[in-house]
């Protein structure tokens, strides 16, 4: 069989047998947002060019090499969201957001587009997680942000991964900063590539994060951002230490991160691991306080994150992380005859609006062919319903896991079922976690019927 086509390149498949990590991952991060107030906003995969121009920052290398940019039938330069903050920024402006009184809390889950070489973390299309707070110029809203994602971490199961923090001061007093790098890498300019050499003059911070090997051992020696900031940006940084410290969160700090993107300001973040190579950080956000303003609002700080979905997976996978196992079917409702197949279907939908998982044959298999399905599938349960079992209006389910069976009633299938998956789901529970009661809690809830 010859295909019509495959994938893009850059682009994944996710599929079934790995799609329940996805959603364990992602509801994980839900919850852990919205623990902390913040609400879910969903914002358009593409937006106007000049949004990202002005957000993310001309001398960036996403905005120059990175975006995937067209223009529509009607002459609009529309781009593809290669992060997610400035779809976030736009709509919180657009819709008036603020009117609904400050702090304002989002977070989003979301698709990013960034056309790069293709490797292992790194995707032309990927999946981000990112929490952003509008309103509020205060420390604590740096470390409850900072904090928020090494909750996700710690969760997760997540080890061996370091925050590492800097400061990289405020418009003001940056350009002191941007000086002192000016004077150091025009000393230097013959050991910078073409793209280094064009934000020398416009922004010279931009060469700090450039990957080519020539530029970053000239960035080792350039001066340290710290030894710039004013005194507003330091009192600020030690008060985000402070609150860290109270909340018991370790890091680092590393004068060398700018990040990537130009709306930063003040406070930058990263959560950095040595599991994957050189795709090392899952995680990485901070201070925009003239974000707003430059699209167009007024004055307003704010700050966020983003974590990259694909990369974290790839993280909890080289360090074994245990994530819990697919959904299984629990139970499966074999049919031998048309009468057979009529009441089968009538107690899968019974069972299913009573939130147990139930499955039946829609191929036309014959029996041994649906109990090595049922088998294939992993199904909890299996019951063979036939003519003479409505009939005598009673059946035997069988547990697959143990082969004992027990008979129920069809008139009472549903009620009586849901008791036995209860009392089958607790004696999983019972195995699971043995005499450690701390864990029965969540177990019992993974054990109940779905839904519950």
């Amino acid at each position: 069989m010859e295909l019509l086509t495959k994938k893009v390149k850059g682009a994944e498949d996710i599929l079934p047998a790995d799609s329940h990590k996805w959603q364990f991952v992602e509801e994980l991060m839900r919850d852990e947002a919205e623990k902390s107030g913040f609400r879910e906003i969903r914002t358009p995969v593409f937006e106007h060019t000049v949004l990202f121009n002005r957000s993310v920052g001309e001398t960036t290398d996403v905005v120059q090499k990175e975006m995937y940019t067209f223009n529509t039938k009607g002459g609009e330069s529309i781009t593809l969201r290669p992060e997610g903050t400035a779809g976030a920024a736009r709509a919180y402006l657009e819709h008036a957001i603020y009117n609904d009184g400050l702090p304002v809390k989002v977070y989003y889950q979301l698709t990013c587009y960034r056309y790069e070489k293709a490797q292992a973390g790194r995707q032309r299309e990927f999946h981000q997680f990112g929490m952003e707070t509008y309103g509020s110029a205060d420390a604590r809203a740096d470390a409850e942000m900072i904090c928020a994602a090494n909750g996700i971490f710690d969760r997760l199961g997540v080890e061996d991964i370091r925050l590492e923090i800097n400061s990289i001061g405020c418009k003001t007093c940056r350009a002191d900063y941007t000086a002192a790098l000016k004077e150091y890498f025009s000393a230097n300019k013959d050991e910078l590539c073409d793209t280094c050499l064009s934000r020398l003059e416009r922004n010279p911070m931009r060469i700090l994060d450039c990957k080519n090997e020539s530029c970053k051992k000239v960035a080792a020696k350039a001066p340290v951002v710290l030894d710039y900031i004013c005194g507003d940006c330091s009192a600020h940084f030690e008060k985000v230490k402070t609150f860290l410290d109270a909340a018991d969160v370790e890091y680092t700090v590393n004068p060398t991160i700018v990040r990537g993107l130009d709306y930063y300001t003040r406070t930058v973040f990263e959560f950095v691991t040595d599991s994957i190579g050189a795709q090392g950080t899952v995680c990485g956000g901070g201070r925009y306080d003239g974000l707003i303003e430059e699209l167009g609002g007024q004055p307003t700080p704010a700050l966020g994150f983003a974590m990259g979905i694909e990369r974290l997976l790839l993280v909890m996978k080289a360090q074994n992380v245990e994530l819990p196992e697919a959904p299984t079917c629990d139970i499966y409702i074999a049919a031998l005859g048309e009468a057979a197949e009529v009441k089968a279907f009538k107690l899968a939908q019974q069972l299913r609006q009573s939130s147990i998982s139930a499955e039946i044959d829609i191929v036309g298999r014959g029996l041994r062919a649906q109990m090595k399905y049922a088998n294939k599938i992993n199904a909890k349960y299996s019951v063979v319903i036939g003519d003479d079992d409505i009939k005598n209006g009673s059946v035997k389910v069988k547990d697959m896991k143990t082969g004992e069976t027990f008979d129920a009633l069809l008139d009472d299938f549903v009620d009586i079922f849901a008791d036995k998956f209860i009392e089958y789901g607790l004696g999983a529970v019972s195995e699971l976690i043995g005499e450690d009661s701390d864990k029965l809690g969540q177990a019992l809830l993974g054990s109940l019927p779905h839904g519950n």
